[in-house]
């Protein structure tokens, strides 16, 4: 079974083949540079250049893959959640293709297609397990029994951690995306330098939040005469340990309260090294398994799409042409 996956949920526009027997058979993926400009994403453009781009990218898939249009079995598509013109840029693309070669088409969750990412790497998820998701929308925590059955058991209050780190990045004037130039900064600097604030460590939940942060950063950023590429450096390896902190700590206790031992990274800011490190160590203390997907499949990515579409394509599911996008929205059981 060959099944074809599209993502358009933000700025990327990824398109891959997936085979349940032979995993990833080819990828592709457009960025949109242009959104570095205005540092941040901007949908109207994104949907714009989603519509430009789909085309050629899937005629490009086809052609670098050597298969032919008719060699698709099903086609899984990101429906939700994200920004709402690029999801019905993808999703009509996704419609017209199941109509013309008559094929099942299913709507595939964001958030539960980066957390079956994991098994893009060639191994099989391990359940019951506690999955950290953490992106530039998102920051969850779900208790996972098996594959297609979630429950959402820990949220962000305010801003999620990848959007912190964006804020954080142009408050010093780093630049966008700022996961990776905020990391690439903190490689010099004192993570104890600045005592930045981790909020909610003392409550009893599994909840998130990080705008108290984004304003500590700010704050102390104005209060600087001017800032030298030193001290630069040393607010984003604090600012970065914070919110790490606040992740793993959360993290390792939600395993510890459901009697979990498997525990799963994922999403963009799954990319960042100093959360694999300190993710890693800290399972290791409390014989936990860690795991997280591969660097590539961190970011949105066609990839994980398909393969989810695949699972839900071997339950027998099809969307139709009815099939709707939304905005917000949990990961759904369907086991």
């Amino acid at each position: 079974m060959i099944v074809l996956g599209i993502e358009t949920s933000c700025d990327d526009t990824a398109l891959a083949f997936y085979s349940p027997g032979e995993g990833v058979v080819g990828e592709l993926t457009a960025n949109q540079l242009i959104h570095e400009t205005y540092g941040g994403v901007v949908p109207e453009v994104a949907s714009r250049a989603h519509m430009k781009n789909l085309l050629p990218v899937f005629n490009a898939l086809l052609s670098k893959s050597g298969l032919s249009v008719r060699e698709i079995d099903g086609i899984g598509v990101s429906n939700g959640p994200g920004l709402i013109g690029s999801l019905l840029v993808g999703v009509s693309f996704a419609k017209a293709l199941a109509f013309s070669l008559d094929r099942p088409i299913v709507g595939v969750h964001h958030i539960e297609a980066h957390i079956l990412s994991n098994e893009l790497g060639g191994e099989e998820f391990r359940t019951p397990a506690v999955v950290l998701v953490v992106s530039g929308g998102h920051t969850c925590l779900y208790k996972m029994d098996a594959v297609g059955r979630y429950e959402l058991v820990g949220n962000t209050r305010d801003d999620a951690a990848g959007e912190a780190f964006d804020k954080i990045a142009k408050l010093l004037g780093l630049g966008f995306p700022g996961g990776p130039v905020i990391e690439e900064a903190a490689k010099t600097g004192n993570a104890a330098a600045v005592d930045f604030p981790r909020a909610m460590m003392r409550q009893e939940n599994f909840e998130f939040s990080f705008s108290g942060l984004k304003t500590a950063v700010r704050m102390y950023v104005e209060g600087q005469a001017a800032l030298t590429d030193e001290m630069t450096a040393d607010v984003a390896a604090s600012a970065q340990e914070a919110i790490v902190d606040a992740l793993v700590k959360k993290t390792i206790a939600c395993a510890m309260s459901y009697h979990v031992r498997h525990v799963y990274l994922a999403g963009g800011v799954a990319a960042n090294g100093r959360l694999r490190e300190k993710l890693a160590l800290e399972c290791g203390r409390f014989d936990i398994t860690y795991h997280a997907p591969l660097l590539r499949y961190c970011t949105d990515n066609g990839a994980m799409i398909a393969c989810t579409a695949s699972k839900h394509l071997a339950h027998g599911k099809d969307d139709k042409l009815d099939l709707d996008v939304f905005t917000r929205g949990p990961v759904v059981s369907w086991l």
